[in-house]
């Protein structure tokens, strides 16, 4: 006869006592208006970023089309991500910056919903799938661009309060 499975003591919320994953149960957590910006940048050649300034990328307008697809995969966020709660966002806004010093198209986006969990992954996601759209766009010309930095620059709402990044 085996012996009861001991509790799994962990900090991480999306696993059980006994150490199985679970999607965290927020039922009675308070429905708070949840805000995160996340942020990251795609590194290219200078004759890369020049075709993504002047907008004569052969593929259209690379910025306006990344907007989209950030904008499109904050909404999509549970789908890829197998243990986040599909989210009501009630906005969700991407901002692209283009750096000629140092070769980037950077990437900002802010995510909010009215719920009980937040929206991290929101932003981040879009952040991410943001610089891959401008990756595919831009590939034909330079397959070495590089994504870097992408990180959480600060939540507000819900039980844990408000975070910013230092």
């Amino acid at each position: 006869m085996s012996s009861p499975p001991t509790p799994y003591p962990s900090p991480l919320t999306h696993f059980d006592a006994q150490g199985q994953a679970h999607m965290v149960d927020v039922a009675a957590k308070a429905v708070t208006h949840r805000i995160a910006r996340a942020t990251g940048y795609i590194e290219m050649q200078p004759a890369t970023l020049a075709l993504i300034s002047s907008g004569s990328a052969k593929k259209g307008d690379v910025i306006g089309i990344a907007r989209i697809a950030a904008i499109q995969a904050a909404k999509r966020t549970a789908d890829l991500i197998p243990l986040c709660h599909p989210l009501p966002l009630t906005r969700v806004a991407a901002e692209f910056a283009i750096d000629d010093k140092l070769n980037r198209v950077h990437c900002t986006v802010q995510a909010e919903t009215l719920g009980q969990t937040g929206v991290e992954m929101e932003a981040l996601t879009a952040v991410q799938i943001g610089l891959l759209t401008v990756y595919d766009m831009c590939k034909a010309v330079d397959r070495g661009m590089v994504m870097s930095q992408i990180r959480l620059l600060e939540k507000q709402g819900g039980k844990s309060g408000n975070w910013v990044a230092e």
